[in-house]
């Protein structure tokens, strides 16, 4: 199966309430969107990165930071990401998307290829390292269907949150698709690597300054062991709880379904 084609969207846009711009943000002379680009390049599994944005006035400075390091963005409707996400399957036609948000910065290209081994060798409609009770620290997980599951999310979904954040619609149709979650060795859930807050971007920052310069491609392993040897910098955003929000009713067992 690994002849089919394997393109990762990440969804980036400006108009975060929480925290405005952060996808572009300075992280060691680079935008945060890039650094998380570098990393998903370093997948072995990913065949295509695409940016999607949307087609406010206010993500105009996304498109252009894309032309200028060459990465294709597709833009679409701000509240219905599931729209987003057909555009670019109509226009470029992968077999396989893989599914990632741009808060997720320090996403571990291991990780990725991880979760992307499971679905190419099974016959699982979707795969992703995301569920209750979480094992993977937020900003850390992806998801992985075919276009053809996507498409059909597109045409049937009705339900705001089936459009705003794709999985659900799945989810919510565990008869009709065949599931399954990755999980981690050990709960690693206390830890917080996504990007929605201030604190959260110095927790990032101190990490990359800390451990890019002498191994770029840093993996999640190496970021905890370094952050249990600075518990300091762990404690800056561990007020934060992890958001389950619409996922609180996805609880599923894994094998089949969340």
């Amino acid at each position: 199966m690994r002849d089919k084609n394997i393109t990762a969207i990440i969804a980036a846009r400006t108009g975060s309430s929480r925290l405005p711009n952060k996808v572009l943000l300075d992280i060691s002379g680079k935008t945060a969107l890039e650094r998380m680009i570098e990393r998903v390049k370093n997948a072995k599994t990913i065949d295509n990165i695409i940016i999607a944005t949307s087609t406010k006035n206010r993500d105009d400075l996304i498109e252009k930071l894309c032309k200028e390091i060459n990465i294709e963005c597709i833009r679409g409707p701000e509240e219905d990401l599931l729209s987003r996400y057909q555009l670019i399957v109509e226009k470029v036609k992968p077999d396989i998307v893989a599914k990632m948000g741009a808060d997720s910065i320090l996403i571990d290209p291991l990780v990725i290829d991880k979760v992307a081994s499971t679905f190419l060798t099974n016959k699982y409609d979707y795969v992703s390292n995301y569920g209750i009770p979480k094992t993977y620290p937020e900003g850390c997980t992806v998801d992985f269907f075919t276009s053809k599951t996507l498409t059909e999310a597109f045409l049937e979904a009705k339900k705001p949150s089936e459009r705003e954040h794709i999985n659900p619609f799945i989810w919510n149709n565990p008869e009709r698709y065949t599931s399954f979650r990755v999980d981690y060795e050990k709960d690693l859930s206390n830890y917080r690597l996504s990007l929605d807050y201030k604190e959260d971007y110095i927790v990032i920052k101190s990490i990359f300054e800390a451990l890019y310069p002498k191994n770029p491609c840093f993996t999640l392993e190496n970021i905890i062991s370094w952050l249990e040897k600075n518990p300091e910098i762990q404690k800056i955003n561990s007020h934060f709880r992890p958001s389950e929000g619409i996922f609180k009713s996805f609880k599923q067992d894994k094998e089949a379904g969340f």
